[in-house]
């Protein structure tokens, strides 16, 4: 006979500090997962605080409302006979840790603090958490008061343990632990933990997708089992959106896939799944089992309880899906949008102010707020009560309903065209002619100009893939007026004009293409080369094109460049992250702003390397 079990997963639009709120959507996912048959919902990391609380994370305020949530949920009717799973941080014997709180019908099962901690990019975890080091064992964790007197529980298990109900072994992971080299689910999966959980806090990243994909897939691929993911969605606070993608798999195979871009702020997936399907998919892999029969055990914390209900063999099964992914111009028109819809309706302003140059940059940034109004106007068509009510607020008018983007965007995106002397009738004309199309009022970065804004949904989007987002916009929201800005020189518009034309482009000024620059940003960023690493590598890649002398040259006019104007990056207007190549130095990018320009080392290095490839080419054409 088999057992089938429903679980639950979500993906929740926390806000860091907003305790209400987040209580509210918690609470609200819980029930939705119990309406749906669940027996075990699990939640995204730090749940309960908001994963971007950064510094306030030191502050004895967020472990007291954390404690403060935690009672209210143990205490609510909402919590009862489903095994829950949030997130919160807890402090252990004066050591502060990232766990995951599990408990049933009011008492604590499990507090399991995160083992492997996010520290590179734009994760800090290290500076604010201890990561729990002592693999398979667990200490006594005594409650606060103010839980004791709900739980009646004096202690609770605190480490890396896993809980064994009356059918089934579930395991915890958060987060970074599946992206690590030997990720806890290995070995709980070898003894014999069935289900693994992963409570993560990833934000958007074009691209990355896939990889959060292959990693659940094959985890369960390789070792057999189910492996439910949640996330935070939503802007929490700062230049990071988190995309949602929940998911649900079992032995390779996809089973439930959350929206990865959505302006709900609770949704919750689940699966009705056959733990027989598990044992006999478990039961052919010999390589596995003999690696079983040597692991060494994990705490077991029993639970008097089980996932699965009475035999229903009428009870459908969950169907495998195939994941479909965005392109990277979707992904770019969807999570900056949805960036700057929470950012619109949280700081509680009633629009943004956009001044359009008939350049790229801004062109792309009026193409978010229609995309924006786009996905509000679909969410109320759709019944969503929380977007409304919102948009109401943003336009002051009790009674309004969405239903054009374009009259929509004309409510809240108010555009100007700053021109001054050196200002062509070109660019006044395809500014205003976007203008008209996205339903408007009528980036070339100079200090203290576009640097003064207050958000920038493009900063972080290399001018290749803006390009590519600006030409999806053209097509897909028939705005014909960015056909001309793209194929329009950039132009800072620096310089007098000549006869009434521009004199003068962003490229001849740089001495350098858009294109190339985006190569160069591609390796300082994410191959993280210097001068002569950045050399040695586009010897390479522009062998057919470039001599190794004119390679060198690029590559120093680059980096005097860089050091020359790398003070402009302070002044950064917080900017979407969306990649890697991420210019903001203020979270992302630690590197210094004074440097020596010349880089006689470095550039010395090049010089020898280049006369050595020309005496070589030389003596090659000798023998020729």
């Amino acid at each position: 006979m088999g057992r089938k079990v429903t679980v639950a997963t979500c993906a929740l639009n926390q806000w860091a500090l907003d305790f209400e709120g987040n209580l509210q959507r918690i609470l609200k996912s819980i029930e939705i997962a119990k309406h749906r048959g669940a027996r075990y919902r699990l939640g995204p990391e730090l749940e309960i605080c908001g994963y971007g609380c950064w510094d306030h994370y030191h502050e004895s305020d967020t472990l007291l409302h954390s404690l403060q949530v935690l009672a209210a949920l143990l205490e609510s009717p909402v919590t009862q006979d489903i095994i829950c799973d949030v997130g919160m941080p807890v402090m252990h014997r004066n050591v502060r840790y990232n766990c995951r709180v599990i408990f049933l019908n009011r008492r604590i099962l499990l507090i399991r603090p995160k083992m492997a901690l996010a520290n590179e990019g734009n994760y800090r975890e290290l500076r604010w958490f201890t990561p729990w080091s002592r693999s398979r064992q667990t200490e006594e964790y005594f409650l606060p008061r103010m839980i004791q007197e709900l739980t009646k529980q004096e202690t609770v298990p605190f480490g890396d343990a896993v809980l064994a109900t009356l059918d089934t072994c579930i395991g915890s992971e958060v987060c970074e632990e599946l992206w690590t080299p030997r990720s806890p689910h290995v070995d709980m999966g070898l003894d014999g933990v069935e289900i693994f959980t992963n409570a993560s806090g990833s934000y958007h990243m074009l691209r990355k997708a896939h990889a959060r994909v292959d990693l659940v897939t094959m985890a369960t691929t390789k070792n057999g089992g189910i492996y439910l993911l949640a996330n935070q969605k939503g802007c929490d606070g700062d230049r990071l959106y988190y995309d949602g993608c929940a998911m649900i798999a079992m032995n390779g195979s996809i089973f439930a896939q959350g929206s990865q871009f959505s302006l709900d702020d609770v949704e919750v997936l689940t699966a009705t799944l056959d733990l027989e399907d598990v044992r006999s998919y478990r039961a052919e892999i010999s390589s596995r089992n003999l690696e079983a029969s040597k692991v060494s055990p994990y705490p077991r914390v029993k639970v008097d309880f089980a996932l699965s209900c009475h035999e229903d063999l009428l009870e459908p099964l969950s169907e495998p899906v195939e994941w479909k992914y965005h392109s990277p111009a979707e992904e770019i028109s969807l999570g900056p949008a949805c960036w700057l819809w929470d950012f619109l309706r949280r700081s509680q302003q009633a629009g943004f102010l956009l001044p359009l140059s008939g350049g790229v940059d801004s062109a792309a940034t009026a193409c978010l707020v229609y995309s924006m109004c786009r996905q509000v106007c679909e969410a109320v068509k759709d019944g969503n009560r929380e977007v409304l009510a919102d948009i109401r607020t943003i336009v002051d008018q009790p009674s309004y309903t969405p239903q054009d983007p374009r009259e929509l965007c004309g409510r809240i995106l108010t555009t100007c065209y700053m021109a001054g002397e050196n200002s062509s009738r070109e660019t006044c004309d395809r500014a205003k002619e976007l203008a008209q199309q996205v339903g408007s009022l009528l980036g070339y970065l100079t200090k203290y100009d576009c640097s003064s804004a207050d958000i920038n949904p493009i900063g972080g989007i290399s001018k290749t893939d803006l390009k590519d987002f600006v030409q999806f916009c053209m097509e897909s929201f028939q705005l014909p007026a960015l056909q001309s800005i793209l194929v329009a020189p950039p132009t800072a518009e620096l310089e007098p004009l000549a006869s009434g034309q521009v004199s003068q482009t962003d490229e001849e000024d740089m001495g350098m293409t858009y294109a190339e620059l985006s190569v160069y940003g591609r390796l300082r960023k994410l191959a993280k080369t210097g001068p002569y690493g950045m050399f040695c590598k586009l010897l390479v890649m522009w062998r057919d094109v470039c001599t190794p002398r004119q390679v060198a040259d690029k590559v120093k006019r680059f980096f005097s460049k860089y050091s020359i104007n790398r003070h402009k990056m302070t002044t950064l207007t917080p900017a979407y992250h969306a990649e890697s190549y991420s210019p903001d130095d203020n979270r992302f990018d630690l590197r210094p702003f004074l440097y020596n320009t010349r880089w006689p080392w470095q550039f010395r290095c090049i010089d020898k390397q280049v006369l050595q490839l020309e005496r070589r080419q030389q003596d090659l054409e000798g023998v020729d």
